[in-house]
């Protein structure tokens, strides 16, 4: 969803505050008008210089996919968005190209336009793609919602539709959120159309009818909200861990990571919840990761060395967690962000400002991944 950029932050783009503040905030500890300093190592890897090399060749280094979601649109139609796409990241994640309402909008017809822009930009440019989202309970198209199913006429809608869309991409799509949100966030299996019609088994279903489709793809269970231990990442762990039991191929676990700096993440419970899948041998991968601050009111500098530390402590649990195999912000410039119309509010929660400036948090990552 293309965002307008708020009136807050035209002004202060208008002024020149926010470009200014990109280039020349310090992230070292001698910045007394920050928070408080991140960690000694991270305060050490601050006060390097920081790397010409872009986000994607350092993390290649370290054998890491650093990804965003992409949008049809400004890829189309804004050549920054384009370039710096194709300069930072190796990965791409298709943020509504792939939807069951974008690409399957008719019983009888599929619609690959979008998609297939998205991907022939990822190949051009040595991307590896990861599809989102096969089985959702939202992004649905009124014929699936407003039908009137059973058992025996819904189960081949869910078949065709994943078989049709994987082999689509076969060979092109590395990796599937194969199922997405299917827990609640009492830690029960989500009420949707699937659960209610098909069953529970719609979710082991869902994860053979891609593995058939495509045997080299790696297929992936995604959620918010799961990423520390606690009562949805034990019901997401118990769930994945029953597919697995059952022979199930199940790949990993993508962990979302919508944050906020009002609300920092408890890391200690996030490298627990890792080091739990890593022992059931499921990889991980940060799927969607942004960090609201919550702009609009109070030090604006203070907010966006704060995102900056969420940013860079998550990218650090990832280096050292052997089954992190991924980090991917939820789009690339703040213009282009989901939250400040969600929320009704203005933020700035991604890497890339309105301007398509670099944030603090862009070189932390830098920093760390150097």
């Amino acid at each position: 969803m293309t965002q307008p950029i708020s009136r807050f932050w035209q002004r202060s783009l208008a002024s020149g505050f926010l470009a200014a503040l990109m280039t020349s905030l310090c992230l070292g500890s001698g910045c007394n008008t920050l928070e408080p300093a991140p960690p000694s190592s991270a305060e050490e890897l601050q006060t390097q210089p920081l790397s010409p090399l872009p986000l994607r060749a350092l993390a290649q280094q370290r054998r890491l996919q650093i990804g965003t979601a992409v949008q049809v649109k400004p890829l189309q139609q804004e050549a920054p968005y384009r370039q710096i796409l194709a300069r930072e990241f190796n990965q791409i994640t298709t943020e509504n190209a792939m939807k069951f309402r974008v690409i399957h909008p008719k019983p009888d017809r599929y619609d690959f336009t979008d998609a297939d822009q998205i991907v022939r930009f990822a190949q051009t440019h040595r991307m590896a793609v990861h599809g989102h989202a096969m089985v959702w309970y939202r992004t649905q198209p009124d014929w699936l919602t407003q039908g009137e199913w059973t058992r025996q006429t819904l189960m081949p809608v869910l078949k065709d539709h994943i078989r049709t869309v994987v082999r689509q991409y076969r060979g092109r799509v590395q990796s599937w959120d194969v199922v997405n949100e299917a827990i609640d966030d009492q830690g029960n299996l989500r009420d949707n159309l699937w659960l209610r019609v098909i069953g529970p088994e719609y979710i082991a279903i869902a994860f053979q009818e891609a593995h058939a489709a495509d045997p080299k793809a790696r297929l992936f269970y995604n959620d918010y909200g799961g990423e520390e231990v606690g009562k949805k990442s034990d019901a997401i762990y118990d769930l994945v861990k029953t597919l697995r039991d059952q022979g199930v191929p199940i790949h990993g676990v993508g962990l979302q990571m919508h944050k906020t700096i009002k609300r920092p993440p408890k890391f200690d419970r996030i490298h627990k919840n890792l080091q739990r899948l890593q022992a059931l041998g499921l990889d991980v991968r940060i799927t969607e990761m942004d960090v609201q601050i919550h702009g609009g009111q109070g030090n604006l500098t203070q907010k966006l060395h704060a995102q900056a530390q969420v940013y860079q402590q998550i990218l650090k649990l990832c280096l050292n967690a052997p089954n992190c195999k991924a980090l991917t912000v939820w789009g690339l410039s703040d213009q282009h962000s989901w939250i400040p119309e969600f929320f009704k509010r203005p933020d700035a929660p991604l890497l890339f400002d309105s301007a398509y400036q670099p944030k603090p948090a862009y070189n932390a990552l830098k920093a760390l991944l150097q």
